[in-house]
Order: C-alpha cells, then structure tokens, then sequence
C-alpha cells in the first residue's frame, strides 16, 4: 500500500469523523415546531411549576411552545396508572427547564417516557416487597435506548414544595442531556465550550472528595461518580439557586455556563 494510499484513508477517516461530530451537535439543534398549548396545561404550568410561574411574560410563552413540542414529539405511557395532564406538564417541564437556555434544542435521543407509580428494581418490577425497589428514574440504554422510566410519586415530589434541592425529573433529563454527545460522563460537550471542561472536572472531582469525607451539603449520591455528580448538582442549580450560589459560588458559576442560565438572579428579579 502506498503512502499516497494510506494518507488519503486517514484524511477520509478524519472527515467521516468531524462530519460525525458536526451532525451530532447539529440534529440536538432543531428547531421546535411552533407550537401551542392549551390553556388548562397553562393553568396547570402555572399552579404546579414554580420556575414557569417566575418567569416574564415573554419567556412564559417560550417556555410553553417548548413544552407543547416536546409533547408533540414524545411519547409518554403510565404502567399500572392512567396519565394525567398533570403529569404530562411536570415530565415536559422536568425536560425543558435544564435546556431553557438554549436558543434551539430537541431531546433526539428520546421517543417514549414510561411513568410508573413509585420506585422499581433493575427488573422494572413495581408491585411486591419494598426491598430492591429503589430506583426513582432511569435512562435506557442497549435494548431500551430511547426510554426513560420515571417514577410518578418522585416526579411530583420533586415539584412540591417540600421537594428541597432534589427533583427527579430534571436529574433524569439532565443525564439525557450529558448523553447527547454520546457517552453519560459529567461533561456535557454538546454544550460546554472545550476550554472549561477540564476545569469543570477538576471542580467535580474536589467536590466529590468533600462528598465523601462529609464535608458537603450536596447529596450524597453525587459522589457515585461524575454522571450523578451533574445531575444532582444540576437539581440543586435549579431548586435552590440562591442557597447554591452561596454556598458553592464556583460550582454555580460553571453551572450557569453549562446551562447559560443565571436561576439565582432570576429569582431576585434581575
């Protein structure tokens, strides 16, 4: 083989894989339809979801045309329970409020959301003995790439007022977003400018040893590894933006460029 031959292979293979590249970021980038919502979802936005209910009038019916787009284009089936129109506000607004910022974007890599009644096990088993039925949500992989699988009692309690710094339903989209560049690892490339990523994960790791040896107030769980890090991070971000600029000012800044969005100020009304 020539050189002339094995240079022109590498020169192909490295087009195939910026086109690649390139087309990933581009199809998270559609355009939403413009679409509309009806005004009992409206109603049910408003009474249910504070983040909506802080927003301006403009961004309110952004914020709603996300949304009905996103109902338009994903399915979502309750087993063992009857969907309701709450519930279908609170699985939309879980997955637009992490992608607000966002001049464009479209969850690509979901087509079904299957809403069980509370916690199940690895077997997507939800009747029977408590034991091992633990997970609150999950995002498919392998066989069931495309699905995600919510738990309705922890889906509405991350929208109560008793909710905290956790949601559920934001924590699953959040992963879905990490998994858009094509692996679930705690760096959203897709979104994240190249310079800050390795900043970001010197600042996910120190945090995780404070998790570890007690000396944090973010959840636990966080220290699993980077993925959960993020996603229960991104939580806090969004339930209690002030608290979390406060007390973890550098995490929250990064935060805000990941996400391009300022909550905490937002809820000064700046």
């Amino acid at each position: 083989m020539t050189a002339f031959i094995i240079i022109s292979i590498i020169i192909v293979l490295a087009l195939g894989y910026l086109a690649y590249r390139l087309f990933n970021k581009q199809r998270n980038s559609i355009p939403v339809a413009n679409a509309s919502l009806s005004n009992e979802l409206k109603q049910v936005l408003q009474q249910h979801v504070a983040y909506y209910s802080k927003l301006s009038a403009e961004d309110k019916s952004r914020f709603e045309s996300l949304i009905a787009g996103f109902l338009e284009t994903v399915h979502i089936e309750g087993v063992g329970l009857e969907i309701t129109d709450l519930d279908r506000v609170l699985i939309a607004s879980s997955a637009v409020i992490p992608i607000f910022g966002y001049k464009e974007w479209r969850y690509t890599n979901l087509t079904n959301v299957i809403l069980y009644p509370d916690t199940f096990n690895n077997d997507f088993q939800f009747e029977g003995e408590q034991e091992g039925r633990n997970i609150m949500g999950m995002v498919g992989s392998g066989y069931m790439n495309g699905q995600m699988l919510l738990s309705r009692a922890a889906l509405l309690r991350g929208f109560s007022a008793a909710s905290g710094k956790n949601n559920t339903g934001i924590h699953e989209f959040v992963h879905l977003l990490d998994k858009s560049d094509g692996a679930t690892d705690g760096v959203p490339e897709n979104v994240l400018p190249h310079e800050y990523a390795t900043p970001w994960l010197k600042m996910m790791h120190q945090e995780i040893n404070r998790i570890k040896k007690g000396n944090s107030d973010i959840d636990p769980y966080g220290a699993t590894n980077e993925a959960e890090f993020l996603a229960v991070v991104s939580e806090y971000f969004f339930e209690k933006p002030d608290q979390f600029s406060q007390k973890h000012p550098e995490l929250y800044e990064q935060l805000s460029l990941i996400y391009s969005q300022d909550p905490a100020a937002k809820l000064k009304g700046l």
